[in-house]
């Protein structure tokens, strides 16, 4: 979690206007033409880049660069077995590394990736990147550079650090739009597909619109007792309010609603959606799920035996206790694997596996 203490006032206003800017749009390449200059000011970088990956049978990479153009990065397909960050960040998922924690100056000055960017400009003085797991096979590497040749500080680390996770949201929210849309407006495209279910609703409580899919999903779900005045049921209504409220940092792992029935699990991913003015509305994408999910392929190729059989469980719902019970394992060694097993997939919380395996089974 993101620790203000080293932010004065004005650094924390910037880091508010920029995690608005990043959430300004549901097209990746808008949010972050948005978040740019606001990023650039308070990490003290000059430019900055996100490389997409998909590594599912074999390696797919795109970068989006916003503002000028990095002409490196356009023969990056060349240089990609010179690139000395890319083991580093791999190896060590969600945390920033830098150049200079790496290499000593001479070293670094003696590598492929620096004596290039000094040929095409501009040149990478330093460099400070991250990588972001999506989803099982999907990743972000997000990288900062400078062109003046001062070493990123351990400040200017944390300062990327704690938009991490808010990158990856971002990337993520995106990535559902895009997968959906196939750029087509969103909530045109969501209405006609008759096994897509969405609320778009306008805080506190008026709901603006109601695909037919979710009209059945909440008759279903949801009994009279159960809806708000306004017709919203009271459940999805109070996330909806506790989510408005909150700052972007406490959003991020509240914004997937599960519910367990003896049908299956029942889900809600909470979306806000951009305007350019006036209150921001959201979109509430609820989803039904088989209490007997299976594990998708995708994930297994990332685990261990052992953590197949773990995750396998906590898609039943399992505690921690009973998965130890069955197992035969101390509560601390399965506590390590679930630990282990979300980090190798990119995935925040429980909640987040289960919508993710669902998603993977039965693309939303």
């Amino acid at each position: 979690m993101f620790s203000a203490m080293k932010l004065n006032a004005d650094k924390l206003m910037l880091r508010e206007t920029a995690l608005a800017a990043l959430n300004s749009s549901l097209s990746l390449p808008q949010a972050l033409e948005a978040v740019r200059p606001h990023l650039l000011e308070l990490a003290q970088a000059d430019a900055m880049a996100l490389c997409l990956m998909d590594v599912t049978h074999s390696l797919h990479f795109k970068w989006l660069v916003p503002g000028h153009r990095i002409p490196i990065l356009e023969e990056y397909a060349g240089l990609i077995d010179h690139d000395f960050l890319r083991a580093p960040i791999f190896a060590r998922p969600q945390t920033v590394i830098r150049s200079s924690e790496l290499l000593s100056r001479k070293e670094y000055e003696r590598t492929l990736i620096y004596q290039r960017s000094r040929e095409l400009e501009p040149r990478f003085e330093h460099i400070m990147a991250v990588l972001l797991p999506i989803r099982p096979g999907s990743f972000g590497a997000f990288a900062l550079y400078r062109h003046r040749p001062r070493a990123y500080s351990s400040q200017n680390a944390a300062v990327l650090a704690s938009f991490t996770a808010h990158l990856m949201n971002s990337i993520r929210n995106c990535g559902h739009v895009q997968d959906i849309t196939i750029g087509t407006n969103l909530l045109e495209e969501l209405y006609r597909r008759p096994d897509t279910a969405f609320l778009v609703v306008e805080p506190p409580h008026h709901e603006v619109l109601r695909s037919p899919h979710a009209a059945v999903l909440l008759e279903r779900w949801f009994t009279p007792s159960d809806l708000h005045s306004s017709g919203l049921p009271l459940p999805l209504k109070e996330r909806l309010d506790a989510l408005v409220d909150m700052a972007p940092d406490a959003r991020l792992d509240k914004n997937v609603w599960v519910s367990l029935h003896a049908d299956g699990y029942r889900t809600v991913r909470f979306i806000e959606l951009p305007a350019p003015d006036g209150p921001r509305k959201w979109a509430l994408l609820m989803h039904e799920i088989p209490i007997s999910i299976p594990l998708p392929a995708e994930m297994k190729r990332k685990l261990t035996p052992r953590e197949v059989t773990i995750a396998t469980c906590l898609l039943r719902n399992w505690t921690n206790e009973q998965i130890a019970i069955e197992l035969d394992l101390s509560f601390l060694t399965v506590k390590t694997h679930v630990r282990n097993l979300l980090a190798k997939l990119g995935i925040d919380s429980r909640a987040d596996l289960l919508y993710q395996a669902a998603r993977l089974n039965k693309p939303v």
